[in-house]
């Protein structure tokens, strides 16, 4: 019943907007900007945030030209990264395996991968991360190998021949950081609200402390499974307020799209674990609003929906004005999923945006959401006492989007709520002291002074770019 009153009053707000823009000419997407008298930011009327997992820039694209890449010597990495295994160290090399293992990456891993600004831990704490749950899986005999683990590797433009053409054909980010030092839960709860923390009581984000891994022992994080309309008792309380709150209160529309599969991360920030199940009506460690208090008193599950659903919207020109889209386990890059699959999924995802009638009016902001164990040699800066985290890549890819551009602004996802407050919210911000749920988050992160801007990405004087269709499966290096 509550379902269909939601969709019920979806159709009926349809029909009278049809019915209005009739007579008035103007939009019915739901972004706040009427077409055709759109200028500067506001010629984006749909954002898509497509979030894979688990890699640093270095992994990706420490040898693209002109970024700020792993430091050379005569071709030779300079980084000497120390190792416990009967060698002094291991320099950063280049590895076309599809699959890796990565290391592990909750605080106390970005601590000692971080070292005091040295950023030479990451060796070592892959060496001790521990056992894979199963010998067999991929990966894991490169983890425990003792060759040097491939969290010194990166890969080439020939391994991802995809997201370097994006890289080269729209905008390429060298300075993007994960906005917390920690795993993927915490990492996504920034993306969605900028903030992550334990609660008490149900919406009183009074009672709301700032948390940091969500690992703390005898403190619930996520049930495996649940009905996110009957949250589990033993869950967590995300009583704070999220971006979702304040686009439902403009009359925004947003989705969240979810891939079914498994999950891509253990609920405990190991570097592997059991399977778990995941789809768009399972809370999870990549589908965290359904235990948000603000997405049940607006009435907002049914925005969280199956990946599908955005295709369809995709292909009919309804794009919400605001999307996420996360992927499943086997497509989501995350150690030990093949990258090819991932780097598939992502290309579809584009391709299916750049074929819509949605196209000349959209920004994908495409990144990674922690760094995964994998070597980085830029220390990240420190705004709060939650981040930044450590670097990872980003792409931002639009009909706006300038040329080959590549960004060395400081940013992190926080960035991205920041551009999306800008275009459909007068510049709104989730702020205690405006957003009507007060809480003791330590800073407003859109306003932080060393964040940069994404508007510098785009060039709204020229005319909308036509798409780059790319095949789904490039030729590539990747082997394994």
């Amino acid at each position: 019943m509550h379902v269909g009153w939601i969709a019920s009053r979806s159709v009926l707000s349809s029909i009278a907007c049809a019915v209005i823009a009739s007579t008035l000419t103007i939009s019915c997407t739901g972004s706040g900007n009427p077409s055709g008298a759109s200028s500067g930011i506001h010629k984006i009327r749909h954002v898509v945030v497509i979030m894979q997992e688990n890699r640093s820039f270095d992994s990706y694209f420490g040898t693209y030209p002109g970024a700020d890449g792993i430091p050379m010597k005569n071709g030779v990495p300079i980084a000497c990264l120390p190792d416990t295994h009967h060698r002094p160290c291991v320099r950063p090399f280049p590895d076309h395996s599809d699959r890796n293992a990565g290391g592990p990456h909750k605080i106390a891993n970005a601590v000692k991968d971080i070292n005091g600004g040295r950023m030479d831990g990451f060796v070592v704490r892959a060496r001790i991360a521990g056992k894979c749950v199963t010998p067999q899986e991929p990966g894991c005999a490169r983890q425990l190998h003792p060759g040097p683990p491939d969290a010194a590797g990166y890969h080439t433009g020939s391994d991802l021949p995809n997201y370097w053409t994006y890289a080269r054909d729209f905008v390429l980010q060298d300075h993007m950081f994960e906005p917390t030092r920690s795993w993927s839960l915490p990492s996504h709860l920034f993306m969605v609200s900028e903030w992550t923390a334990r609660c008490t009581r149900h919406n009183d984000p009074s009672s709301c402390q700032n948390a940091g891994d969500l690992l703390a022992k005898g403190v619930p994080l996520m049930p495996r499974y649940g009905d996110p309309f009957r949250p589990a008792p033993n869950g967590p309380i995300y009583a704070w307020a999220d971006l979702t709150s304040l686009l439902y209160r403009a009359n925004v529309s947003w989705g969240y799209y979810v891939v079914p599969g498994t999950q891509p991360d253990c609920a405990s920030g190991s570097v592997a674990c059991a399977p778990v199940s995941q789809n768009a009506q399972t809370p999870g460690v990549w589908n965290p609003l359904p235990y948000f208090d603000t997405v049940h008193k607006d009435n907002q599950l049914s925005n969280i929906q199956p990946l599908d659903n955005f295709m369809s919207a995709a292909k009919s020109g309804t794009l919400p004005a605001v999307a996420w889209i996360v992927p499943s386990q086997k497509v989501s890059e995350h150690p030990t999923a093949a990258i090819t699959a991932g780097v598939a999924f992502v290309t579809n995802v584009v391709n299916a945006i750049m074929s819509s009638p949605d196209w000349s009016s959209t920004a994908i902001f495409l990144a990674w959401d922690d760094w995964g164990g994998f070597y980085d040699h830029v220390v990240p800066p420190k705004v709060d006492l939650n981040g930044y985290g450590l670097r990872v890549p980003a792409i931002v890819i639009s009909p706006y989007a300038k040329r080959g551009y590549i960004d060395h602004q400081v940013l992190s996802f926080d960035a991205y709520v920041k551009f999306i407050e800008d275009d459909f919210l007068s510049g709104q911000r989730l702020d205690p002291k405006t957003d009507g749920r007060p809480d003791s988050r330590p800073t407003v992160r859109e306003n932080v002074s060393i964040l940069g801007d994404l508007v510098n990405d785009f060039n709204f004087n020229q005319p909308p770019r036509p798409p780059v269709i790319l095949p789904l499966h490039p030729r590539t290096t990747l082997t394994g």
